[in-house]
């Protein structure tokens, strides 16, 4: 990329490759900006290999699969290249064209790729033949001395997660057990789910133990709100007792037969009640 970019001048040498840094960075966490990004570098040297191809696993990323063909067939011109004949496959597919894309591994093209790009186009081969609802030939596609092998590559994991993942997909789930654990063997990165799938496979359920904070919020107002009403009963209860405990006070002042100051009063003036009872 950079002998390519030295035949552009300095300042729009920089310039492009900052765009192709940025296309490199977000990628695989933000593709749509990985895009546009794209975008402003094909703009600027379109006749560049390198960004026609950074251009065209943008489009990629964000499932525009016309346009990231393209991109893959104008560097591929350019280069000469086939490694990107894979991807070009898998473009085939996602645009639904899955015999192209079959038709591209039977190409002459594959046997100049290099190891890993024809485990790649093995892959490739084999989603194919799924999209068509072909699982026994997909497995078969999928059977080659590099599954076999016990030695772990770059490609090993994908290889035998997609292996397994035919497999279950035929109902052949004790194959696709052992083959997911030999997938989770290989893979050291995390880069596939095998995990997940054995825990589903042997029948694990996994418990989302977080607490939703909005929930526990609420029961907290509802506990607030409850406790509030339950003093504003206890103040009614403690004012109920207390004015019944002055007009008490009050009668007993009232009749208190020791204290000259004081005469009884009559039951109707010491007890507004006692009337409404007596009557």
């Amino acid at each position: 990329m950079r002998q390519e970019l030295l035949s552009l001048p300095k300042g729009l040498a920089e310039e492009v490759s900052k765009n192709l840094v940025m296309v490199a960075r977000l990628i695989d966490d933000e593709p749509e900006q990985a895009y546009a990004y794209s975008r402003i570098a094909l703009r600027l040297a379109s006749r560049v290999a390198a960004v026609r191809e950074a251009a065209g696993f943008a489009a990629y990323a964000t499932q525009k699969y016309s346009e990231a063909l393209a991109e893959f067939r104008a560097a591929k011109r350019m280069t000469g290249s086939v490694e990107l004949w894979p991807v070009m496959a898998d473009c085939e597919r996602g645009l639904g064209r899955p015999e192209r894309a079959l038709a591209m591994a039977g190409e002459p093209e594959v046997q100049k790729l290099d190891k890993a790009g024809q485990v790649e186009m093995r892959l490739v081969a084999a989603g194919a033949r799924r999209d068509q609802g072909q699982l026994e030939a997909a497995i078969v596609t999928l059977q080659s001395p590099e599954l076999a092998s016990s030695s772990v590559q770059p490609w090993t994991a994908r290889l035998r997660y997609a292996y397994a993942d035919a497999l279950l997909a035929a109902g052949r789930e004790d194959e696709a057990r052992e083959w997911f654990a030999k997938t989770l063997e290989a893979d050291k990165d995390g880069s596939t789910d095998a995990s997940d799938r054995l825990a589903e496979l042997d029948g694990v359920e996994f418990v989302d133990a977080s607490i939703d904070l909005s929930d526990l919020a609420d029961d907290q107002d509802e506990d607030e709100d409850q406790d509030e009403d339950d003093i504003d009963e206890d103040d009614d209860q403690d004012a109920a007792e207390i004015a019944a405990a002055e007009r008490a006070s009050d009668v007993a002042e009232y009749y208190d037969e020791d204290d000259e100051e004081y005469e009884p009063l009559e039951q109707s003036a010491a007890d507004p009640d006692a009337e409404g009872d007596k009557a």
